[in-house]
């Protein structure tokens, strides 16, 4: 699985926000000395955006007219959020990881929020045209992928995350939006039994698995820990994996940058070996 990143996603920070340039720069030198090819994107265009998105929001985050304390209106952030859109899209289009930011699962189709702008994933989903299983397994309820396909029949949206944390959503399905809020630093048995009952849950006729790759569950994150290690990603992959579909990925949280590039390795090697296994 190759890793899609451009340099220019490292040009933007604000001192003290945990959503910084080095938790994708730290991931991004250690995954390529492991030997995992790296692709560039290009920026996504106002048609693809639109795909998800309303108008309006669009040309607020181009314009940077807006107010958001956890989305600074950076200069040029259009651009970049553009540009991690377009990571999104070409994973999906490649099968590989989007090692981009800002992320994008708590945008919604007319709001932002949450570190993210546009919502990468549903965007990448959205043009695909196939019948897709998003499984979120960042820490955070991804609000803004639930808003954006709550009643779409060619999208079952599952998402593990700790309960009654931000954005306070979640903590019940509905629909075609699976939702499994878990207490903090469950750890991986309890996590693990409950992907299983999820897709489980989730039924199998899918032409592909998009997965909002967040890894804020981290044992070590400030944000929404639960009290997972680097192993338990691999086995999350391996499960993942034996799913047998067509599988891209888009990095959503985690603010611990040293794990991030480690987590990603044990996700991808999970699912890669349990494709081998089982003939994916």
């Amino acid at each position: 699985m190759d890793i899609i990143f451009s340099h220019r996603c490292l040009e933007y920070q604000r001192i003290g926000h945990p959503e910084g340039p080095a938790r994708v720069r730290i991931a991004h030198e250690y995954l390529t000395g492991k030997g995992f090819t790296s692709q560039e994107p290009a920026p996504a265009g106002r048609e693809e955006l639109l795909a998800v998105h309303a108008l309006e929001l669009v040309r607020r985050v181009e314009t940077g007219d807006f107010f958001d304390p956890d989305c600074p209106a950076y200069p040029n952030i259009g651009f970049y959020a553009r540009l991690s859109a377009g990571g999104a899209i070409l994973a999906q289009q490649v099968r590989g990881f989007s090692l981009m930011r800002p992320p994008g699962h708590h945008a919604g189709p007319d709001f932002l929020g949450g570190f993210c702008y546009f919502n990468n994933i549903a965007i990448a989903v959205k043009l695909s045209g196939l019948k897709t299983l998003i499984m979120d397994i960042d820490g955070h309820h991804g609000n803004g992928t639930q808003a954006i396909f709550f009643g779409d029949p060619q999208v079952t949206y599952v998402s593990l995350h700790r309960m009654y944390n931000y954005p306070g959503t979640g903590q019940a399905s509905q629909g075609n939006c699976l939702n499994f809020p878990l207490p903090p630093r469950c750890g991986k048995q309890l996590y693990i039994d409950t992907l299983e009952r999820a897709l489980e849950a989730a039924g199998k006729e899918f032409q592909q698995l998009a997965i909002s790759a967040g890894f804020d569950t981290h044992k070590d994150d400030p944000l929404a820990s639960l009290g997972l290690e680097v192993d338990a990603f691999y086995d999350i992959g391996y499960i993942l994996g034996e799913l047998k579909l067509p599988t891209f990925a888009v990095l959503e949280g985690g603010y611990v940058p040293e794990i991030i590039g480690p987590s990603i390795e044990a996700l991808i090697k999970g699912l890669e070996e349990a494709g081998a296994k089982t003939g994916r």
